[in-house]
């Protein structure tokens, strides 16, 4: 495994624990609020608005150059993945925005969406850790390692800068602390 390969699997370990999140509060029959508005949070701004910047503004164009190709193959999946949960989050959030004004039906939208999100996300979280880092790795320099984990931690200093250096793990940990996990 390569340090940048490394360092989105790290972040997946982080991922899987708000989806364990997610899969309680979707259990749950009046479920509070706040805890699906800071999940809402933390997808937009580390799954999606952190790590997903890191694959498909610097992995994925990075395995472009390397003969892998965005229309079709593991990166078009991921891809295509990635439009997809985003779907289901702003299922949650407009199911969350109900939700707060009374419509305790809205409970239902948010967990099918949570639901979906989970079970997208546990699958796209294999299939890269497990089949697209380890093709990366191979068509990856020392070099390639090192120039593409330096651009992973400027993106992760921009964006952790524009919230005011929030620390997106430590709020996962929060919540999961919530929830007994």
């Amino acid at each position: 495994m390569k340090n940048s390969t490394g360092n989105l699997e790290n972040d997946h370990v982080h991922i899987l624990r708000l989806i364990d999140v997610m899969e309680i509060i979707a259990g749950q029959d009046e479920p509070d609020a706040s805890h699906i508005e800071e999940v809402v949070y933390l997808i937009r701004n580390f799954a999606d608005g952190l790590h997903h910047v890191k694959e498909e503004e610097i992995l994925f164009p990075f395995l472009e150059t390397r003969g892998f190709s965005s229309q079709s193959g593991p990166v078009a999946v991921m891809l295509h993945e990635h439009a997809a949960g985003r779907n289901f989050v702003k299922g949650i959030s407009e199911g969350l925005e109900l939700y707060r004004k009374g419509n305790k039906a809205a409970a239902g939208d948010i967990a099918r969406n949570m639901k979906g999100y989970s079970e997208l996300l546990r699958s796209h979280i294999s299939k890269e850790n497990n089949v697209l880092f380890r093709l990366a790795d191979q068509v990856m320099s020392e070099d390639d390692d090192s120039i593409i984990l330096s651009k992973f931690n400027s993106v992760a200093k921009s964006r952790y800068a524009e919230k005011g250096g929030d620390d997106f793990v430590a709020r996962i940990g929060n919540l999961a602390t919530k929830y007994g996990i």
